[in-house]
């Protein structure tokens, strides 16, 4: 009788290589944030538009040390001046030539021309008009401008007030920049809070929330935004009416983000994760934050993104339009009403700079905006 022996078969597992280790560390070990990253930057568009956000919005924070004057600085004699060209020498430093004005006594316009006898000496780090810093610090130093203060100095030209534009525009960045971020955060709470409710519970309050997104939804949009602007009283001061419309923005812009979240929770009430959080005695507002949301909170951050722009676009429509804020706040939008004249366009086209900062930075995050699109799932 043949005796019967085991074959032991070679253990097929080896040590893995440290191209396999390499490969596992970069797409399976790393944090989800460091993979959107990654993902991120090879959006090229994107990087550029991130790189274009941040120094605009470092400098409207800190509005007062970038611009070279404050908002209502007034040189009354010199409404329409040309942009001045900034000159350096051995002699005098950094300065700019002053003006010669003359007007015409049968149309009484104001022509201005370079007056080389007249110098205005710049420097960095000089002092002026007084501001605080985030609004809490009191400080009079200003990144640039005339050494002496009171002297006109005006890099981008001066509106019909004989104020300077650039200041004028780097002050108005302060509120129009932030009108966009509080309104979407408060859009971004509606959205999450109303959304959720009704794709988690569905039944007949998904129905009348629903009805409801679709009513606003149906309203045209700026004659929705002129009558509520409308509705705001008069008496109210340029603070306030920043909030009114913050507020108005708000509960427009949260229907399309609301649908989203719906969808997303439709999908998701039924998968396992969520059952078990349900059978492990989680509340419905703690299975809702805690583990529905931050499961597309990639998600989330792409739809936020794109709808700062549409934001800021609406505060400059209305604002343009004489139904947003009015003076004396100063806004892109509320700049761009100073220009609607013939004069603007056809001598003094340096008025119309605001629409160009506006383009500049909604183009810019709408490019963020594809970029954190694309990287919301790293793992494709």
């Amino acid at each position: 009788m043949l005796q019967q022996t085991e074959t032991v078969e070679p253990d097929t597992q080896h040590e893995a290589g440290p191209e396999v280790v390499k490969s596992l560390r970069d797409h399976g070990a790393l944090p989800q944030w460091r993979l959107m990253w990654r993902q991120f930057r090879k959006h090229r568009l994107a990087l550029i538009g991130l790189i274009v956000l941040v120094p605009i919005y470092f400098i409207a924070v800190f509005s007062g040390f970038f611009a070279p004057a404050a908002s209502d600085s007034a040189h009354t004699s010199l409404p329409y001046a040309p942009p001045q060209r900034v000159h350096i020498s051995t002699e005098h430093g950094m300065f700019v030539y002053g003006y010669s004005s003359t007007r015409n006594q049968e149309t009484f316009e104001q022509t201005f021309t370079v007056d080389k006898n007249k110098i205005v000496d710049v420097g960095l780090f000089v002092r002026g008009d007084e501001y605080k810093v985030l609004g809490l610090i009191p400080s009079d130093i200003h990144l640039i401008g005339p050494t002496k203060a009171g002297d006109p100095f005006f890099l981008l030209g001066a509106d019909q007030s004989g104020r300077d534009l650039l200041s004028r525009l780097i002050h108005g960045a302060r509120v129009s920049l932030s009108i966009g971020l509080v309104g979407v955060f408060a859009s971004f709470i509606l959205g999450i809070l109303i959304g959720g409710i009704s794709g988690y519970f569905g039944g007949p309050i998904d129905n009348a929330i629903q009805r409801i997104i679709e009513f606003i939804m149906s309203i045209p949009t700026l004659p929705l935004w002129m009558a509520l602007s409308a509705a705001l009283p008069n008496s109210w001061g340029p603070l306030t009416r920043y909030f009114a419309i913050t507020v108005i923005l708000s509960l427009i812009g949260w229907t399309g983000l609301a649908r989203d979240v719906r969808g997303r929770f439709l999908s998701l009430r039924e998968e396992d994760f969520v059952m078990a959080a349900q059978l492990d005695g989680v509340s419905r507002g703690g299975i809702i934050v805690g583990h529905m949301v931050p499961s597309f909170a990639s998600h989330i951050i792409a739809s936020v993104s794109m709808a700062v722009p549409r934001m800021i676009l609406g505060e400059t429509s209305l604002s343009f339009l004489g139904l947003g804020l009015q003076a004396p706040a100063v806004s892109w939008g509320v700049l761009l009403e100073g220009a609607q004249n013939i004069r603007a366009v056809a001598t003094a086209p340096w008025l119309l700079a605001p629409g160009l900062a506006v383009v500049v930075v909604v183009l810019a995050m709408n490019f963020v905006g594809d970029g954190l699109r694309d990287a919301a799932d790293p793992y494709k």
